[in-house]
């Protein structure tokens, strides 16, 4: 069944199915695939763009990457995985559900996370906390 959106129309972006990843190298294919459909499919006035990873156990962690950072919105569902992302961020958790870690952690979260991941969707509109919540 297709899921529709509040105005009826469906969705824009659908889930596509994860395939574990092994390797640093795989994870840069991926980051380079999903950079050229952020590029391809994403508006240049459009904001809050990322990606959804739906995980497996339950709950959803949405991704943005900037040029020094990487902003991870953990839903409630999905806070199982805080102590994975400590450990590949070594830092401590945020007080809210938005995580800022460095850039250069990017490759170790997605091997991290690959796993555990089931499918992944592009997003645009997220707030990624831009309400000053980190």
């Amino acid at each position: 069944m297709q899921h529709l959106k509040d105005d009826g129309a469906p969705p824009r972006f659908r889930p596509v199915p994860w395939t574990a990843l092994e390797t640093p190298a795989d994870v840069e294919l991926w980051i380079a695939e999903y950079n050229l459909a952020l590029q391809e499919h994403v508006g240049k006035n459009e904001t809050g763009y990322g990606v959804r990873f739906t995980l497996a156990a339950g709950g959803d962690v949405y991704m943005q990457t900037t040029d020094n950072a990487i902003i991870l919105d953990v839903t409630p569902d999905a806070e199982w995985v805080a102590p994975l992302i400590v450990a590949v961020a070594q830092a401590e958790p945020p007080k809210g559900a938005i995580w800022v870690l460095p850039d250069d952690k990017l490759v170790q979260l997605i091997l991290g996370l690959s796993t555990l991941i089931e499918s992944t969707t592009l997003v645009v509109g997220h707030n990624f906390g831009r309400r000053g919540s980190w």
